[in-house]
C-alpha cells in the first residue's frame, strides 16, 4: 500500500448526500477481479450520457479542471448501499487518494482503509468551505497531525490510531501479517505432521 503522510492536491467537490456504491460503480462493471481498470467507469451513470454513451460535459469529473485531482470532497453517508469493494477500487483507480465526507457506511469505510484510500470525516461547515476551492488551489491533508488545510483554514479530524499508522507507514493487512513471518514459521514448525 502506498504511504500517505501528507497529501497536497487539487480537489473535486461532489456535494451530494447518500451516494451509494451502485452510483460509484454500477453492477455491470463488477466482472473484473483485479483492483484496476474501474476508474473509467466510476460514477458511470452521471459521467456518461445515456443516449450516446459520450461523456456528460456538465458532470464535474469530466471537466478539464478536475483532471489530476486527488481529493474528493463530498456529502453525508458516502458509500452506502451494497458492500462491493469495487467502489473503493473505482475511486482510487480514477486517481483519488483521499475522500472527505460527512460520514460513510461502515463497510465502505473499511474497504477504503484496506485499499489505501484515506477516508476523512469532517462536518458540513468545513466541507462547504473546502468545496469552494478553485482548480488552481490545493488542499493539504496532514495525516500525522490530523489536519486538513485550505488557505488560512485548518480543520482537525479523528482517525483510528491503527489505520493512521498503516497509512503513514504504507502497510496493509498482508504486510502486517508478513511482519510476523518468523513467529508464524516457528509456530508451524511445532505442529506435528501426520503423513
Amino acid at each position: 500500500m502506498e504511504a500517505i503522510k501528507i497529501e497536497t492536491g487539487k480537489s473535486v467537490a461532489l456535494m451530494r448526500n447518500d451516494i451509494d456504491t451502485d452510483q460509484i460503480i454500477p453492477k455491470q462493471f463488477l466482472k473484473n477481479i483485479l483492483k484496476t481498470g474501474y476508474g473509467i467507469h466510476a460514477f458511470y451513470d452521471w459521467r456518461y450520457l445515456k443516449e450516446s454513451g459520450r461523456p456528460n460535459p456538465d458532470f464535474i469529473l469530466n471537466k478539464p479542471s478536475s483532471k489530476g485531482a486527488t481529493i474528493l470532497v463530498t456529502g453525508n453517508n458516502f458509500g452506502c448501499g451494497s458492500s462491493r469493494e469495487h467502489a473503493a477500487w473505482a475511486i482510487k483507480d480514477w486517481g483519488f487518494k483521499v475522500i472527505i465526507a460527512g460520514g460513510y457506511s461502515d463497510i465502505f469505510y473499511m474497504n477504503c482503509t484496506k485499499n489505501g484510500l484515506l477516508p476523512i470525516v469532517l462536518p458540513q461547515a468545513a466541507r462547504d468551505i473546502l468545496a469552494k476551492a478553485t482548480p488552481e488551489e490545493t488542499i493539504t491533508v496532514d495525516l500525522e497531525h490530523q489536519k486538513v488545510k485550505y488557505n488560512d483554514r485548518e480543520f482537525a479530524f479523528d482517525i483510528n490510531p491503527t489505520w493512521k499508522e498503516k497509512f503513514i507507514n504504507g502497510i496493509d493487512d498482508i504486510d502486517l501479517t508478513m511482519s510476523h513471518e518468523q513467529e508464524i514459521e516457528a509456530f508451524e514448525a511445532q505442529i506435528p505432521s501426520f503423513g
